[in-house]
């Protein structure tokens, strides 16, 4: 999802298609697109950098090229992240790369998809 309208907002989180299981992740996708659609009501530009576990991603390379896209006010990372001990590693390299490529962007943290705009919210507002 992205809209015209600023101040920009980066949101970094798994992408739920690209998550091993046996689960079905389409009800984490319609959490994220209902949660992406709050920006548009309030008129927030938004992007989203989503990042596979199957081993696809180069994960440096997905992640800065997002967040050389554009000078973010405000880069949400994802509660799929944090969450589960099993991404610590994954989370901590996503944050240091958000400090060394968007330093100016607050970093904001939801606790659902739900709550992706409240998380900017604190920050851009």
């Amino acid at each position: 999802m992205d809209t015209a309208a600023s101040p920009r907002v980066l949101v970094i989180g798994l992408d739920p298609r690209r998550v091993p299981g046996p689960w079905d992740p389409e009800p984490v996708v319609e959490a994220i697109e209902a949660g992406l659609a709050r920006f548009a009501e309030h008129g927030v530009g938004v992007e989203t950098c989503l990042i596979g576990l199957d081993g696809r991603d180069d994960v440096e390379t997905v992640v800065v090229n997002a967040l050389r896209a554009h000078a973010w006010e405000c880069v949400t990372v994802g509660g799929g992240l944090r969450h589960s001990d099993d991404q610590v590693e994954l989370l901590e390299q996503v944050v240091n790369l958000i400090r060394r490529h968007a330093p100016d962007a607050a970093i904001a943290f939801n606790s659902s998809p739900a709550t992706t705009y409240e998380a900017a919210a604190r920050w851009i507002e």
